[in-house]
């Protein structure tokens, strides 16, 4: 079955948990300490100029990224605020919240996420700029520049991950993440989702967040190529200006290598993403492979919910 007859789904890995998304919904289960699942809902209804602004290529990638961010900040808040908490009733308070206004949500959610991305995104963009300035009397050419500053971003990238990778908790996501990719490579190899199946599956995937930001080191390499690097405040100047166009190019070739990853030779593009994700995914154990068969499985029950009646009380929608 095509991905177009089945549709595509994404995820995300969460504290204890694991969130799925279709085209319209998105489903988080989490695994409380007394051992039940529990379920965050969040319906995406964005606007129409953002629904045409997801059509265009290389601005696709940019409005994908922040709805991504905003929808991905809400389900990671409720993930790290009720794994901590007991299961209590909904209180008047948070019903009241419920109502709040429909554009106040898509704003506060999208500000945290987007931010956070873009915080990371200059420290990644800039920091090797001026490492590599330091060196221009060694290496002084424009391509010599260049490649080392792409040398010193994979290095603090790499670094970063190992890093934080070494923590008990991310080891946990990173598990999470693998539970991820295995329910979607075994949902799209077309076998039953059950703990064995998807176990037998791998935990890397070719569409996965990791490849993309690989792929955001080696794109601007070759943009960069098409503006000066000297003198260095130009340099400073070029690459803050040219993330949009490094993160919507990033984004095509993202889904150029998915697109390719079955055909001899071409499937070899999405190959570095796959590496860097042997970092950022861990072989998960059985119990988290429940947890993110039972997102999966709850994404498709509310998916095919043919009345409004039917879908959970504390489904929410984010536009």
């Amino acid at each position: 079955m095509s991905e177009q007859t089945k549709g595509i789904y994404g995820g995300q890995a969460v504290v204890e948990g694991v969130m799925f998304g279709g085209k319209k919904e998105t489903v988080t289960a989490i695994r409380r300490k007394d051992g039940t699942i529990e379920y965050f809902y969040l319906t995406k209804n964005p606007p129409a100029w953002v629904q045409m602004l997801k059509r265009i290529p290389f601005i696709r990638g940019i409005v994908a990224l922040i709805e991504s961010s905003a929808i991905g900040s809400k389900h990671l808040t409720f993930a790290t605020d009720r794994y901590d908490e007991d299961p209590l009733d909904e209180t008047e308070n948070e019903k009241i919240e419920k109502k709040e206004s429909k554009l106040t949500m898509w704003l506060g959610v999208a500000v945290v996420g987007v931010l956070s991305f873009i915080f990371a995104k200059f420290v990644m963009t800039l920091i090797p700029v001026f490492i590599a300035n330091l060196f221009r009397p060694i290496v002084a050419g424009d391509m010599g520049q260049i490649m080392l500053e792409t040398l010193f971003k994979l290095i603090l990238l790499l670094s970063y991950i190992f890093a934080v990778s070494q923590t008990p908790i991310i080891k946990r996501v990173f598990q999470y993440h693998g539970a991820e990719h295995k329910v979607i490579n075994c949902y799209e190899a077309d076998l039953p989702l059950t703990v064995a199946n998807v176990q037998s599956r791998s935990r890397l995937h070719y569409r996965c967040g990791s490849s993309f930001i690989l792929f955001t080191v080696i794109v601007g390499m070759f943009i960069y190529m098409l503006v000066p690097t000297d003198p260095l405040w130009v340099r400073v100047i070029n690459r803050i200006l040219l993330i949009p166009v490094v993160l919507g190019v990033a984004f095509e070739v993202l889904q150029l290598t998915n697109k390719c990853r079955n055909i001899p030779i071409l499937k070899y593009l999405g190959v570095p993403g796959l590496w860097l994700q042997l970092l950022t995914t861990k072989e998960p154990q059985d119990d988290q492979i429940e947890v993110a068969i039972a997102s999966f499985n709850e994404l498709h029950r509310v998916e095919h919910a043919k009345q409004e009646e039917t879908l959970p009380e504390n489904l929410e929608l984010l536009e």
